[in-house]
């Protein structure tokens, strides 16, 4: 330790900078660059910013939409008892969004336009889905590390606009012909699109669409806007952005698959299942085998009063139905030895195979945002027509014969007319092919949990009592944030902090006219 005291002070009076300065270097890791190549830095940011959009926040606000629901009775997310989260903030701002500017920096000088355009979308993604669970959250004084621990938050409107900027920009970039000094934008670099920038285009477009739908309760929402993004957004499932899983090892493979064990404590939500198996809609879907497989066994639990009885064939601390049918034969007294977690199921419901996708911006989401834009624009036409397409899109992606979509499409679970059409019959396809997505929840309190449009939704068995019977707006404020960073964390609403259940059910700022 001496040694080295006295070396640093002759580092400060010496002549001999350069033998001072490969001393001061010991501590830099030649195999970790600290200005990694664009290419370098693009996977990292898409795979791990990307699993927070249908996998880590979803963990919870499926409990919300009662897409999931415990399997044991009391299940504290069903019944809305609420942690701080740690995941939102820190996967977005430290495994994800905070490489995004040193990237876009160097991509910038080496003249790599598609990487500037990638960053700035995926910036825009990732924030945008951090306001929307959390509502104000740091962006103008983000992003300088050990500068600032304490940056202040910035309002959602705010963020709203400054995304949306973003999106016009990463547009433009994507217009740009990199020379070929700069690195490719290829394959190997892009995870996302393989390189193909028409598509990062028509995914920022549709981000911007989904966005500006999310402002029905605002007296400034036009939407006309919406549909003129739609018009330049992903519009086949060939354009869907999506995240493919590896069985590689467990760690790469499906985060809803039974390897990595995510819903060994879940189910099906019944209100989900009721949706699909004719309760409510009057038709059995044909994608319920699909999502479902074992529908002779399970039929999804009541959120807050979990499985009544354990599906023949599991135990009650083996592995979930959610994955899949753990015998060919369905029959409902078949038995078999309980599996473990880690056992695979014979055939795999679609959202949680081992291989699987994670889908981020849907061609079927797509078509639901615009029949409802263009329902509010009066334009039943173009309403009805996006509509079925939605369906057919959503069946299309999960491998639903034609014969059985088209009968679908045919029957009474499905308006005959443009006349006919609700926005309750939009937004009820919209619950099905949003599974296991965040956007299930933006929708939920857009529509403010409306049983005339969610038929028959109720609230959970024994909902925390302190919520006074309302649902959640929000999640709580980050774990770290409120270690480090309280009182900006709490500024939106009081500094000095409210409630767990004040915040739980206070709005954000586009679920507020």
């Amino acid at each position: 330790m001496k040694s080295q005291l006295f070396v640093l002070l002759f580092c400060a009076i010496s002549t001999g900078i350069s033998a001072c300065d490969a001393f001061l270097d010991v501590n830099r890791n030649p195999n970790f660059p600290e200005d990694a190549s664009p290419a370098a830095k693009l996977p990292s940011i898409i795979a791990n910013g990307l699993q927070q959009q249908t996998a880590l926040s979803v963990l919870t606000s499926a409990h919300f939409t009662q897409h999931v629901a415990g399997r044991a009775v009391g299940n504290a997310l069903d019944q809305f008892f609420l942690s701080p989260p740690a995941n939102p903030f820190n996967d977005t701002y430290f495994r994800a969004a905070g490489n995004i500017p040193s990237m876009i920096e160097r991509a910038t000088r080496e003249q790599a336009w598609h990487y500037v355009g990638a960053g700035k979308v995926l910036m825009a993604a990732l924030l945008f889905h951090l306001t929307d669970l959390h509502g104000n959250i740091p962006y103008t004084d983000a992003f300088r590390g050990a500068e600032n621990f304490q940056p202040k938050y910035d309002s959602q409107e705010s963020i709203y606009a400054a995304m949306d900027k973003l999106l016009d920009e990463a547009i433009v970039e994507f217009g740009k012909t990199q020379p070929v000094s700069a690195p490719a934008f290829n394959a190997a670099a892009d995870i996302l699109y393989g390189g193909n920038v028409q598509r990062w285009i028509r995914f920022a477009f549709g981000l911007k669409a989904r966005q500006y739908n999310h402002l029905t309760k605002k007296a400034s929402y036009n939407p006309q806007r919406v549909l003129e993004a739609i018009d330049r957004a992903v519009n086949t499932n060939a354009d869907d952005a999506q995240v493919a899983f590896s069985a590689a090892q467990a760690g790469h493979t499906n985060f809803w698959g039974y390897q990595r064990g995510n819903a060994n404590a879940r189910t099906f939500g019944r209100y989900f299942i009721n949706m699909l198996d004719g309760t409510i809609l009057g038709i059995r879907d044909p994608r319920y085998i699909i999502i479902c497989p074992d529908t002779n066994r399970s039929k999804g639990a009541i959120n807050g009063s979990g499985q009544p009885t354990t599906p023949i064939g599991l135990s009650a601390t083996g592995a979930s139905d959610f994955y899949g049918r753990y015998t060919l034969s369905t029959t409902i007294t078949s038995t078999l030895t309980p599996p473990g977690a880690g056992v695979a199921p014979a055939i795999e419901g679609w959202y949680s195979r081992t291989t699987g996708v994670q889908l981020i911006l849907t061609n079927a989401e797509m078509r639901f945002v615009e029949a409802e834009a263009a329902f509010r624009a009066n334009n039943r036409e173009r309403a009805y027509n996006a509509f079925r397409a939605g369906i057919t899109a959503h069946m299309d992606k999960l491998g639903v014969p034609a014969a059985e979509r088209n009968a679908y499409l045919a029957s009474r679970a499905v308006p005959q007319s443009a006349a006919e059409l609700t926005l309750a019959h939009i937004m009820q396809q919209k619950y099905i092919a949003m599974f296991l997505h965040h956007e299930a929840w933006v929708d939920m309190r857009r529509y403010d949990y409306s049983p005339n449009i969610y038929p028959n939704f109720a609230p959970p068995t024994n909902p925390n009592p302190q919520l006074m019977g309302a649902f959640p707006r929000r999640f709580l404020p980050g774990s770290a944030e409120l270690l480090y960073n309280r009182a900006n964390a709490y500024s939106e609403i009081d500094p000095k902090g409210v409630p767990d259940a004040v915040w739980i059910t206070t709005p954000v700022w586009w679920d507020k006219p």
